[in-house]
């Protein structure tokens, strides 16, 4: 027998809770075999059986709250997935022999109903639409049923009018006091922790943000210049983030402090430069780190953060790429965003917010005036550590550097 438990997460994470059984009891299971999904507040965990046998017992439900090292279930290594074959009888009657064969028959009838091998994002889909993943089709070759499946499932027409009748009856839906339709919709562990974290650092920080404008007309000549060749040479795009990743770099290097938290009566100001990227995600907001970006050019830049935010698509992020940024950048403006104010990131010391861009008129000179691609950018900073001089200071390099890319080129 081998007890199942909870492994060790991460340093910061002592929970997590149980998303979904992959196995249930009296279900075969191999060793490396994953078994459940674990949602912790940063990434989904699959864990595996450390021994080959049959599920016995789960000892927490889907949606329990368990801890590092918590037996969650248990595996018997000589147990039986079905239930035992019945000694042979001398004679049988014709009775007998029927019951027999529909005992027979089970194992294959179990061995239909197993879960299929499917992703996490498609599990989670299905779990919110109540779609049995068995019934959805795909197009794999592995046979593995990808979130796509699971969307494309769910958009088929609904079932015939005799189809519903059959299915018992939904309980209506539930009203507030004053008799109004509304939904409750169960938070996510992840979801919970992103609204502490946000309201933690609105409580232990002296937040203000500053505000400046770019021209982004020279960075998107070169880039409409440099871009096929870039992409012939490096199998990857060349975007805006590696050129404020750039420009972020080469600010903190002038303005230290910016790169730095408050740890008791102490600045501890970093000397490494491993820059957080939100990305946006079903399951909310995530920030994986690209490290090293003073040592990184361009391109390497451009694959980790590419890298990254499919990861973080697929729900395929590790802990350690969430860990350990010193600044952080988030683009609203890939949705449309013109101007906002961004939230630090845990107890970094800064965070810059990348907006929409807009053709607006601007005056070149007193007696000129041109339509020029502008953007927006904000600094959120905690004022603790940094006071307003430099806080200005940096964004003023970062518009300066985007604005000549050529001494963005010289600084990297």
């Amino acid at each position: 027998m081998a007890e199942i438990r909870v492994p060790e997460l991460a340093e910061s994470i002592s929970e997590g809770t149980i998303a979904q059984w992959l196995k249930q009891p009296g279900d075969k299971v191999e060793k490396g075999e994953y078994i459940v999904e674990l949602e912790t507040d940063k990434v989904n965990v699959e864990v595996i059986s450390e021994e080959a046998g049959v599920i016995t017992e789960l000892k927490a439900a889907e949606g329990d709250t368990v801890e590092v090292g918590q037996v969650i279930a248990v595996v018997e290594a000589n147990g039986s997935a079905v239930a035992s074959t019945p000694a042979p009888a001398a004679e049988a009657t014709p009775q007998e022999e029927v019951k027999q064969e529909a005992v027979k028959a089970e194992p294959a009838q179990e061995e239909t109903k197993q879960r299929p091998i499917a992703s996490p994002a498609a599990r989670k889909l299905a779990r919110e639409k109540g779609i049995d993943l068995t019934e959805v089709p795909t197009v794999d070759p592995m046979g593995r049923v990808r979130k796509q499946d699971v969307a494309s499932f769910s958009n088929q027409p609904a079932p015939s009018a005799p189809q519903q009748a059959a299915k018992a009856p939904q309980a209506a839906a539930p009203k507030q006091d004053d008799g109004k339709p509304v939904e409750r919709v169960r938070m996510t562990r992840r979801r919970q922790t992103i609204a502490k974290t946000l309201v933690d650092v609105q409580h232990t920080a002296a937040m203000l943000t500053t505000f400046n404008e770019i021209d982004m007309s020279a960075i998107m000549d070169l880039r409409k210049r440099k871009k096929d060749k870039f992409f012939e040479d490096h199998d990857v795009r060349l975007g805006f983030m590696s050129f404020f990743t750039k420009a972020c770099v080469a600010a903190l290097k002038k303005y230290p402090y910016v790169n730095s938290e408050i740890d008791g009566n102490e600045f501890v100001l970093k000397k490494y430069y491993d820059i957080g990227v939100a990305v946006s995600t079903e399951d909310g907001l995530v920030v994986p780190v690209v490290r090293d970006c003073d040592r990184k050019n361009f391109a390497e830049i451009e694959g980790d953060i590419l890298g990254l935010a499919l990861k973080a698509r697929d729900n395929k992020l590790a802990l350690s790429d969430l860990q350990g940024g010193s600044f952080t950048i988030t683009n609203g403006g890939v949705f449309g965003s013109l101007m906002s104010t961004p939230i630090l990131n845990g107890r970094q010391a800064g965070i810059l917010g990348m907006h929409t861009i807009q053709t607006r008129p601007v005056a070149i000179d007193k007696d000129t005036i041109e339509n020029r691609p502008m953007m927006y950018v904000a600094l959120s900073y905690d004022h603790r550590i940094i006071d307003g001089k430099e806080a200005v200071g940096f964004l003023k390099t970062v518009k300066e550097l985007i604005e000549n890319p050529e001494d963005l080129l010289l600084e990297g």
